[in-house]
């Protein structure tokens, strides 16, 4: 299960959902709706660590953040 900190927005632009993953550097993904830009940036996230990992390149560890403080 990936546990990075996501954000997901309209783009009136490109007429579709826009989701980026801030810690994953350049990992974004799209789709018409929000259930699809979920789903094509879970696939974005695995593809972005795949290849840190065959290239050798550090992970970064999710944020932890608290709703509680």
């Amino acid at each position: 299960m990936l546990h990075y900190e996501i954000i997901l927005y309209w783009s009136q632009e490109t007429r579709a959902f826009i989701v980026e993953v801030p810690e994953l550097p350049g990992c974004i993904a799209d789709g018409e709706t929000y259930q699809q830009a979920l789903e094509n940036v879970e696939i974005m996230m695995q593809e972005w660590i795949e290849t840190a990992q065959e290239l050798g390149r550090e992970i970064p560890t999710p944020k932890i953040r608290s709703i509680l403080t």
